[in-house]
């Protein structure tokens, strides 16, 4: 499943910087990281959800050492400054496809979230 809403909480599956056609795509991890997190948005925008509303990331890196400063640059244009969701970040040995980046999230369904 791409996501589980469970208890007013979207969990979503892992998204790497796919394209369509499920082709990873050019630019590094920077246009990985926008390309995974605007397909964890439709994800999430299908369950009744949205970045916005995003309580915790996990964000696997091939490699952490190079990738990590232009993940993080790429990963703040997508949330506000004074709002960013808890979030760990892991080295890993291999992702799909080869991809660099793979994000996943815990979301609050947003007619959860707009009564707290």
């Amino acid at each position: 499943a791409q996501a589980v809403i469970s208890k007013g909480h979207v969990y979503a599956s892992g998204n790497i910087g796919c394209d369509k056609d499920f082709k990873v795509v050019d630019g590094g991890v920077q246009a990985q990281t926008r390309a995974a997190l605007r397909n964890l948005s439709i994800v999430l925008q299908a369950a009744g959800s949205g970045l916005e509303h995003i309580v915790k990331v996990n964000i696997y890196l091939a490699n952490l050492p190079r990738d990590f400063l232009p993940m993080n640059k790429a990963y703040a244009e997508f949330f506000e400054k004074n709002r960013m969701p808890a979030r760990t970040c892991i080295g890993v040995a291999s992702l799909p496809m080869g991809a660099d980046v793979e994000i996943e999230c815990v979301a609050e369904v947003a007619s959860v979230a707009s009564r707290l």
